[in-house]
């Protein structure tokens, strides 16, 4: 069950990870830290910030943004700069990348990895673009 994250808890991340999550994606995480989307008809679950307010929010949000995209940048064909945000229970994975421009700040845009191509393809110009379910 998703539910609010303190603004500290996604500024850590951004720290861990050296980048600027995208406005859109802060303001529905912010309010619901974790949950699922849906794009054509396909569940995503969200990966959480990490929030150790409790033990409770720990348990909730121990498989967070870091450690998932630790995970998925161990797989072959995962882009290296990609940042994981949820996960369709097959391998794929929804991703930000960094701005061309500006590398420390993320894209507005969702991507798709496809884990048995690689293949990486734009699916929604910002993360509020997707259906929440």
């Amino acid at each position: 069950m998703p539910f609010p994250v303190d603004a500290s808890y996604v500024k850590a991340t951004e720290a861990k990870l050296g980048v600027a999550f995208p406005p859109g994606f802060v303001s529905r995480m912010m309010r619901d830290n974790g949950g699922e989307v849906s794009l054509a008809d396909e569940g995503w679950w969200l990966y959480p910030f990490l929030d150790t307010s409790d033990k409770t929010r720990l348990k909730r949000t121990c498989n967070d943004i870091v450690r998932e995209t630790a995970s998925a940048r161990e797989w072959r064909g995962f882009p290296e700069d990609g940042i994981a945000i949820a996960s369709n229970g097959s391998g794929d994975q929804l991703l930000l990348l960094p701005s061309a421009t500006q590398p420390s700040r993320l894209q507005d845009a969702i991507f798709v990895w496809d884990h048995e191509t690689g293949n990486v393809t734009q699916i929604a110009d910002d993360f509020l673009d997707l259906s929440i379910r």
